[in-house]
């Protein structure tokens, strides 16, 4: 049995001693408001273009954690300090991360001047969830109502997300993904206290369909990227596209509306998926799970599919945990116990703070970058915070 104990001490250090630290130090744009995440190993700035998306889960993290650490270790002076912090980021994609009518750019300059119009429904979905935590934070109404206004404008773009700046063809092969229906799930739950009672149930009941009725492939065993909008698989490098870790951190959104719901029977069928896509995606010659798979075994477009990325392996870390948490399969446990010890001994930077992001196949170092366009304050002290709290727990239950 795995010592619940000082696992918890371990996550709970690196979260609090060593990751949020290192954000705190180097992030924050004290002279134009936001946040700086392209980020080297040591902090240094190596690109100040800012892209929403992660403007957005800057925000959100450190109003989550202002809401939810409360230790005694923890003063009241750190706790401020995030405050502070995520009211700079959310007053600056207030004022420049969007048109005036709450359509968020993909990336801006330094100073906030838009670089990329508003083509990627992400920056929408963490505006979302930074605004809603936001205003439980500080009860700001104006956040509030940004963060509903948003998740209108959100749900209003599901049939079409990029919009105008779709590059599909009229008439071309129509494909819808896994990604959207995926987020919504955790959105929904973020910003429940936002939304009337009915109008959040019949969101939720629509996302965990699409997931787990609709991706999720039975004759398959797995959850696909991309299906045609009449929800049939497709024989095209989209139509096979999988990606493992998707379907593992959908896994955790849905075992979180299961126990919303009180549905045990959905946090164990999330379970078994889950431990399914680990076994799939597991590469079994060099360790961890890869980034893109064929579900044919072919070719993919993507050239980094072999590559072993931080967010796939700390998501899969909370799954499993999670699943062990709720139902007390020990297949989860032990799935913890195997990525743990490949993330802790491949992905954290004993030196100077945060994880690396991305390793080649055989598990060294490829990008030595600590943030950067697809990487930021978020999915390290996400999961960190997630199992340092569900470790505790797990130690205080009785023998």
């Amino acid at each position: 049995m795995l010592d619940f104990k000082q696992l918890a001490r371990q996550y709970k250090s690196e979260l609090l001693d060593r990751v949020m630290p290192f954000w705190m130090q180097h992030s924050i744009d004290r002279e134009y408001g936001g946040y700086l995440h392209c980020l080297e190993r040591d902090g240094s700035v190596f690109d100040t273009d800012k892209f929403v998306w992660m403007q957005g889960r800057e925000v959100w993290m450190l109003s989550k954690l202002y809401n939810t650490v409360h230790t005694p270790d923890v003063s009241e002076e750190t706790r401020a300090q995030w405050l502070e912090a995520a009211i700079r980021g959310a007053e600056f994609l207030k004022t420049k991360g969007h048109d005036g009518a709450l359509n968020f750019y993909f990336a801006l300059d330094r100073e906030g001047n838009p670089l990329v119009e508003p083509y990627n429904i992400f920056s929408y979905t963490f505006a979302v969830i930074a605004f809603g935590q936001l205003a439980l934070a500080t009860g700001n109404e104006e956040y509030a109502d940004i963060s509903r206004r948003t998740f209108d404008i959100v749900l209003s773009k599901t049939d079409n997300p990029k919009g105008r700046w779709n590059k599909a063809a009229s008439g071309a092969r129509a494909m819808k993904g896994f990604a959207l229906p995926m987020i919504l799930c955790n959105v929904a739950l973020e910003i429940e206290h936002l939304l009337p009672q009915d109008f959040l149930e019949n969101t939720i009941e629509t996302c965990i369909h699409e997931v787990m009725d609709v991706f999720y492939r039975p004759e398959l065993g797995l959850i696909v990227e991309n299906l045609t909008i009449d929800n049939r698989l497709s024989d095209s490098m989209d139509g096979r596209l999988l990606n493992p870790g998707h379907a593992i951190e959908a896994m955790w959104f849905i075992m979180d509306l299961g126990q919303r719901l009180d549905r045990p029977e959905l946090i164990e069928r999330a379970c078994h998926i889950a431990i399914a896509e680990a076994e799939y995606g597991w590469d079994k010659e060099h360790g961890g799970i890869f980034y893109f798979m064929d579900r044919l075994g072919r070719p993919l477009q993507q050239l980094e599919w072999d590559q072993k990325l931080w967010w796939v392996h700390i998501e899969t870390l909370i799954t499993m945990l999670k699943g062990y948490q709720l139902t007390g399969n020990t297949e989860c446990l032990a799935w913890f116990k195997r990525v743990h010890d490949y993330v802790w001994s491949h992905f954290v930077d004993p030196e100077h703070g945060e994880w690396y992001g991305y390793l080649n196949r055989r598990g060294e170092v490829l990008l030595t970058l600590k943030g950067g366009k697809w990487k930021g304050c978020f999915h390290v002290p996400r999961g960190l915070l997630q199992c340092w709290k569900m470790l505790e727990e797990l130690a205080a239950r009785p023998v």
